[in-house]
Order: C-alpha cells, then structure tokens, then sequence
C-alpha cells in the first residue's frame, strides 16, 4: 500500500501585528486611554470620599485632619481634579452610549464627539466650582 500523504509544506513566517508605530494617533484613541486614566482617578476620588465619610463619622480632630488636608493646594488640586474625572468620564459614557445607538461613527463626527467630551467636562468642571465658591 502507497502512502497518499504528501510531504508537509514548509511554514511561512507569521505576520506581526501592527504595533502603537505603525498607527497615527487619532483623537478616539487618545481619549480611549483618557477614559481608562478618568476611571482610575474615579477610584482614588472615591478613597478620598470614605476618608472623608470615616472622619466626618469620627472625633472632631479626625475631622479637622481632614479639613486641613482638603483645604490645602494639593487637597483642593485634588478634588479638582476628582470632579473633573467625574465630568469627563460621564460625558465619555454618554459619547460610548450615542456610539452604541449607532451614530456619530462617522469622519467628522467621532472626531466631533470626542472634541465635545473634552471642552464640555472642562465648561461644567469650571462652571460647577465657580457656583460652588459662590455659594460658600
């Protein structure tokens, strides 16, 4: 009996995939990593939110620790910045939400979205601090 199996064909180098240098870097993109980086300040904000639960729950020199803190540069940099990761990534939830609606995947318009993320959590970020240092 005769063998029908052939010979093994010789195996071609597998292609790499294309890595971070082979793309141009678009605005989606970068606001796909905004969108991770705004979910870990989230995390660290909401670290800050139970210190301040735990020393409001405490004695009153916890709780000054805490004002002392908060009340600083970097306390108030901080929270700054927390309020602006809130905006930020909401508005990018709502750009994901629209996308998943199926529109706005266009050219012009994913580019527009994105743009509309950034200027917007920036507007409300600004607008939201200006009537809280009006009220207080």
């Amino acid at each position: 009996m005769a063998s029908t199996e052939t010979a093994p064909k010789p195996m071609r180098p597998r292609p790499l995939s294309p890595h971070l240098q082979v793309y141009r870097l678009t605005l989606t993109m970068v606001m796909s990593g905004l969108h991770r980086i705004t979910g870990l300040c989230l995390f660290i904000g909401t670290l800050l939110l139970a210190w301040f639960l735990i020393a409001a729950a405490s004695d009153a020199s916890t709780f000054s620790y805490f004002s002392w803190f908060i009340e600083s540069f970097i306390g108030r940099l901080a929270l700054f910045g927390f309020t602006w990761a809130l905006f930020h990534h909401l508005l990018g939830g709502v750009r994901h939400f629209i996308w998943d609606a199926g529109k706005g995947l266009g050219d012009p318009e994913r580019d527009q979205l994105a743009l509309a993320t950034i200027v917007g959590s920036i507007a409300i970020n600004v607008i939201v601090w200006i009537i809280g240092y009006a009220v207080r």
